[in-house]
């Protein structure tokens, strides 16, 4: 496999380098670049997959809904929901919770338009956002952070960090961010790819045998049967691998629901060999459904990495990006820092929810650490890979992740609905402007969010970064539809 993986690194990792320009060329060669389509070769013969004959699989060049997420507080429902259900399904009213004294930086008045850029951001309109979500008890703190044309165009944060506690949220506050350690752990494997470590349509079960012979289970009425094809590392990269969240009750569902490899899982190599033993929901790359997968990617991330998920993030992304205290696990000294989650029923007072223990070192969720510190991850993105000289991808890997990999067939979609979004490697991708009924976006804009409530998107038409923390139960998919017509008017 080391040989392998030279042969394909080449100098400094030129043979995925130019496998980047391709994909993006290929992206971009049509007039109409968001409704491009790319081609990677795909496996289609699960017994030999080393030797495995070829085919062209259309691969379609996404900012995504929500999906309901359940009352309950355990661990895997937290994970399945990063997002949460349209605004039309949730309710925008819940108790008010005191808020503590603001912390804002900003102009006044509306930032003038950076090189580059027509939106013009309004401070005074994302602060009234913000201090009504904490006052109306939509939210016990709230916090943003907005970073256009190379500079800080606002920060504020309100409300309560730690409701019984009266402790302020602040800039420095973490939160847990939950799915949006799904981007990090999508730049760790996409590193690796920079350095010719793996092919885009390279079968996991090359690095992961334990995937070699998966089976499906559709809520089809055809029983389970041997999967069609294998599952590409493409497939974990864009959730159409046929893996589950058990957020439906298909019978792939329940099967995931009663082994609980979330639960019962010591590491990532532990639920690696117990995902790969239950059956998938649907033949991978048919369809786009949100589930486990980047977990997979995680695993993948060690094996090809040959070290510990969580360090390799460390040494790689975190460190190099000074984002010096997100972490899976924080110290005590830190610990009084730490936000607490809330659920807000209507009419009763706000309802702190358990911290939930994780087991390993997901690349699912489970990141902890401050605003400033996801800021600097959302601006290596806008930067093509770079911050302040420290490169971490190469411009055209970043590009690569940052366009929808959906081909327009591919249905079902779970709750990525709206023919306008579509889905690169770890996150949402808006590849049409937004209709009257949609949340505020522009094309090109790369976005996704936490259970929690937390929100990010790089928005490179607009120079744009955003990051929203709130730590709010279920996910408020309305909150977020608000944050975003506070940013773009």
């Amino acid at each position: 496999m080391l040989a392998r993986f030279a042969a394909q690194a080449g100098e400094g990792g030129s043979a995925a380098g130019a496998a980047a320009e391709t994909i993006v060329e290929q992206a971009m060669a049509r007039s109409d670049a968001t409704s491009a389509f790319m081609t990677f070769p795909r496996s289609r013969d699960g017994e030999s997959l080393d030797q495995a004959g070829r085919r062209t699989d259309r691969l379609h060049v996404g900012t995504a809904l929500a999906s309901g997420m359940t009352q309950t507080s355990t661990r895997r429902d937290l994970l399945a929901a990063a997002l949460a259900a349209p605004a039309a399904a949730i309710a925008a009213t819940a108790a008010t919770a005191a808020p503590a004294a603001p912390a804002a930086t900003a102009a006044s008045g509306a930032t003038p338009r950076s090189g580059g850029t027509s939106l013009v951001l309004s401070p005074r309109r994302i602060e009234r956002m913000l201090r009504s979500a904490v006052a109306d008890g939509r939210a016990a703190g709230v916090s943003a952070v907005v970073w256009q044309g190379g500079a800080e165009r606002y920060f504020g944060a309100f409300g309560l960090a730690d409701v019984e506690a009266k402790r302020p949220m602040a800039r420095n506050t973490l939160a847990r961010i939950w799915s949006m350690t799904k981007p990090v752990a999508s730049v760790a494997l996409m590193r690796l790819w920079d350095a010719g470590r793996f092919r885009l349509d390279d079968p996991i079960a090359l690095y992961l045998p334990e995937f070699k012979s998966m089976r499906v289970h559709a809520d089809d009425g055809r029983g389970e049967r041997p999967a069609e094809r294998p599952i590409l590392v493409s497939d974990v990269l864009r959730h159409t691998s046929g893996l589950t969240y058990a957020m439906e009750d298909g019978p792939a569902d329940r099967a995931f629901r009663a082994a609980n490899p979330l639960e019962t899982s010591r590491d990532l190599a532990a639920f690696s060999r117990a995902v790969a033993a239950l059956p998938l929901r649907h033949e991978p790359g048919t369809a786009w459904h949100y589930g486990t997968s980047t977990d997979i990617v995680a695993r993948l991330v060690e094996v090809l990495g040959d070290e510990p998920f969580n360090a390799h993030v460390r040494r790689h992304i975190l460190q190099p990006l000074g984002m010096k205290e997100t972490d899976w696990t924080q110290p005590e000294a830190r610990k009084d820092r730490l936000a607490a989650t809330y659920r807000l029923p209507e009419g009763a007072p706000p309802q702190r929810e358990p911290d939930v223990p994780f087991t390993f070192a997901s690349g699912g969720a489970g990141l902890i650490g401050p605003i400033d510190d996801y800021l600097r991850f959302a601006r290596m993105l806008l930067g093509e890979g770079e911050l302040d000289g420290v490169r971490v991808l190469r411009p055209a890997t970043v590009k690569v992740m940052l366009v929808d990999h959906l081909d327009p067939a591919t249905s079902p979609r779970h709750f990525l609905k709206s023919p306008g979004l579509g889905f690169g490697f770890g996150g949402s991708v808006r590849i049409a402007p937004t209709t009257a009924d949609e949340p505020a976006s522009a094309v090109g804009e790369f976005s996704w969010g936490g259970a929690a409530s937390t929100l990010f998107w790089v928005d490179p038409a607009n120079r744009l970064a955003v990051v929203f923390f709130a730590q709010k139960l279920p996910f408020d998919e309305a909150l977020h539809r608000e944050v975003r017509r506070a940013v773009y008017g």
